[in-house]
């Protein structure tokens, strides 16, 4: 292949000659004849030659509108070294997401990218000769890392410092540390469920993207109980209330029996309670004979002087006291409707000493009583009330409403 730019011209000798000789004229001599040829060659318009072969870039999306992601680069290898015009073969990039200086060779972009609509973009660069050149869309880091679903951990109680959780995130705490392995570090032991069943601790999630972003989040750390081994037992809320080597057969039996004994002492108590109620109460016919009522008439506003049991339970007043009696039962006679059976609140009157004036009127009444044979036949005291003086009323007394109808 001639190349202008590698030989210009070439020179070469050219010989012709008689294949079939004549012997009758071999004397004369040979018979042929030698030419010299030069050929120059001229110089062609060839196109560009790139430098490589293709070119492979690389952008990231929501990469403004103008950046420059990269540039081709082509020369003439003919004479004089022409200028090298660029341009893009708009009848394969139909899109038109990329524009290049026709000069410089730089390529830049012309639309907003996005890599999860079109992750790769082929374009052709023209510079007299063609090129295919690729262009990777780069992913941007739009969303910060979050934690997964579920956000929650344990810790055996038993644990020592320097055991590790894997949560598989990033997180920082006073008593817990994270490694670059995304295990949850104890930095300390002898957790306690009684004192403290669960921790809250604040991650913070980092990613290596373009921009790095991150995230903040709350990882759930359970107490839980575990054997020797570190395998888990319970995590439940009622196993902390479970006193340590108690099973739950044995728990549900003790409460039983706490019912029980409630129920007993429940029901001796009120036993206790009933029988002293039957022992304070007595008989109808005890109550009958020792209860005693006693009326007391009043004379009126002016009635001060109203009659007072307290003369009857306390001798010495009726010796002090010279009480006026405004009703006096006749000698030997009855009451016409008998003897009236009362009770009072108050039991039995007790005996006395003092008093005769009363003790003397006591007696002759009861005397009455049990000789007067028309009176029904009551075993109880009868007893009479005294009204008060100096009322301006006239005596009410029934006693007194009887002797007059006996005078009448």
């Amino acid at each position: 292949r001639l190349d202008y730019e590698t030989k210009k011209a070439y020179a070469f000798k050219v010989e012709a000659s008689n294949a079939h000789l004549d012997p009758r004229f071999l004397h004369l001599g040979p018979f042929k004849d030698t030419a010299t040829v030069k050929v120059n060659v001229l110089d062609v318009d060839e196109p560009p030659v790139f430098n490589r072969p293709s070119y492979s870039m690389d952008v990231y999306e929501d990469t403004s509108i103008g950046t420059v992601i990269g540039a081709v680069t082509a020369q003439d290898l003919d004479a004089g070294a022409s200028e090298v015009r660029y341009s893009i073969d708009w009848k394969r990039d139909l899109d038109s997401y990329f524009d290049i200086d026709p000069v410089e060779g730089t390529i830049s972009t012309s639309e907003v990218l996005d890599r999860e609509r079109i992750a790769r973009h082929n374009i052709t660069v023209v510079a007299t000769k063609v090129i295919p050149i690729t262009v990777h869309v780069l992913d941007v880091n739009e969303f910060p890392p979050e934690l997964a679903t579920p956000h929650e951990t344990y810790v055996c109680e038993n644990a020592k410092p320097g055991q590790t959780r894997r949560p598989e995130h990033l997180l920082r705490a006073l008593d817990f540390l994270l490694d670059n392995t995304a295990g949850v570090v104890t930095r300390r032991g002898g957790f306690r469920r009684r004192l403290q069943d669960h921790y809250l601790l604040p991650v913070v999630i980092e990613d290596i993207g373009h921009p790095v972003l991150s995230s903040t989040g709350t990882l759930t750390v359970q107490v839980c109980a575990c054997d020797r081994d570190g395998r888990l037992l319970s995590c439940s809320a009622e196993a902390i209330f479970l006193p340590v080597g108690l099973s739950k057969g044995a728990l549900i039996a003790i409460l039983v029996c706490i019912v029980i004994l409630l129920v007993i002492v429940v029901l001796y108590v009120g036993l206790r309670r009933q029988k002293d109620k039957d022992t304070l109460m007595t008989s109808k016919e005890d109550i009958r004979d020792n209860v005693i009522h006693y009326d007391d008439e009043g004379g009126g506003e002016e009635d001060t002087n109203a009659f007072d049991i307290g003369t009857l339970r306390n001798p010495k007043a009726v010796e002090e006291k010279s009480l006026r009696r405004d009703v006096r039962p006749p000698e030997g006679g009855t009451l016409r409707n008998g003897p009236r059976r009362v009770r009072s609140r108050n039991g039995p009157l007790p005996s006395r000493d003092g008093g005769a004036d009363v003790q003397d009127f006591l007696q002759r009444r009861l005397q009455e009583c049990t000789t007067d044979p028309s009176g029904p036949p009551y075993d109880s005291l009868v007893t009479f009330a005294y009204e008060g003086d100096g009322s301006v009323a006239e005596s009410l007394s029934s006693i007194e409403s009887q002797a007059v109808e006996a005078e009448v």
